[in-house]
């Protein structure tokens, strides 16, 4: 160690004393503003000029004078408790941030990946914030936010963006043709909605954002489909399909970690095969959702720092994040 880190070692408990004193000129006062005992203030003046190698205060009756090596001195002593104060305003303004809570609305097929893994991005560097989440259909999830009771909704189709709504575009994935495992067309390459015509449909309710962009596909191909059941979530209607009620359009697989091999699913616990699914992807250019997220546009800086730090990374490092999972999902 050398003798500049020692001395820097010695001064540094005694460079707030010598700050007050060199504003207050008076060792009493000194150590009444400090909570100290006179004893601790002087000692700190005899360690100081020790160190320094030059006497820094000079008595005159019960004040002191500063000498010309401590006038040189003091404005860099306070200069560098400035910063350091600086630096833990910064990190009690941050702690301030990460004990924020977020609240997040988001269609039912988000809950399995998409949002765990921005959340746990987000938590990874913020440990202590808390989520408030919200699940329904896409209507649902855009009026809790346009009230102010979500902050951010992951929805498909993305969210149009207005003056007081925001809105981006995180990733895409394909949408699939799903029938039971003993239909006619299980073994095709791939599909087009003729060759389902007439057949029971398995759609999700009205309000949900794949029912309007199934209704779409139908309408582009000329026909209305005979719907058999209207489900709330896409395991219901995956489900209904598996049993042979019905032929369904959903995302491709049951979720992350549960996509199957070769297109295939079997309902866990079925026997001798008599339930199960299989994917048949679409002939059509617009079989995909495009999922994003929309949050509420703030005026005059009332939006909160953890509400910020969440979008940026959601904007920034969400599509990244999220390109595996489309991956895995599609089986590429």
């Amino acid at each position: 160690m050398d003798i500049e880190h020692r001395q820097l070692v010695q001064l540094l408990p005694v460079l707030p004393v010598l700050a007050e004193l060199g504003r207050t000129q008076h060792i009493t006062e000194t150590a009444e503003l400090l909570g100290v005992p006179q004893s601790t203030v002087s000692r700190a003046l005899a360690r100081a000029s020790a160190v320094v190698g030059t006497e820094l205060l000079i008595r005159e009756g019960r004040g002191v004078r500063l000498t010309p090596a401590a006038k040189a001195l003091l404005p860099y002593i306070e200069s560098a408790l400035a910063e350091f104060r600086a630096g833990l305003d910064l990190v009690r303004h941050e702690s301030e941030v990460v004990r924020g809570r977020i609240s997040v609305t988001f269609q039912h097929t988000f809950g399995e990946a998409t949002l765990p893994l921005l959340i746990s991005a987000f938590r990874s560097r913020h440990p202590q914030t808390e989520f408030d989440l919200s699940q329904g259909a896409r209507d649902t999830c855009l009026a809790e936010l346009a009230s102010g009771a979500a902050d951010f909704a992951l929805t498909a189709p993305v969210a149009a963006a207005s003056r007081a709504i925001g809105s981006a575009a995180l990733y895409r994935e394909p949408l699939r043709l799903v029938v039971h495992h003993g239909h006619r067309i299980a073994g095709f390459p791939s599909a087009a909605l003729a060759d389902i015509r007439g057949e029971p449909f398995v759609a999700l309710g009205p309000g949900y954002g794949l029912r309007s962009i199934t209704d779409a596909l139908f309408r582009d191909a000329g026909f209305r489909p005979r719907i058999a059941f209207e489900s709330q979530d896409s395991h219901t209607a995956r489900g209904l399909v598996s049993a042979g009620l019905g032929v369904s359009i959903l995302p491709p697989g049951g979720g992350l970690g549960q996509v199957p091999q070769a297109g295939v699913g079997l309902v866990p616990g079925a026997g001798a095969g008599d339930l199960g699914w299989v994917e048949v992807p679409l002939q059509s250019d617009r079989a995909y959702r495009e999922i994003g997220v929309a949050w509420r546009e703030r005026r005059g800086g009332s939006e909160p720092d953890q509400v910020r730090l969440f979008r940026e990374l959601v904007l920034g490092e969400g599509p990244a994040l999220l390109a595996g999972l489309v991956r895995a999902r599609s089986g590429g």
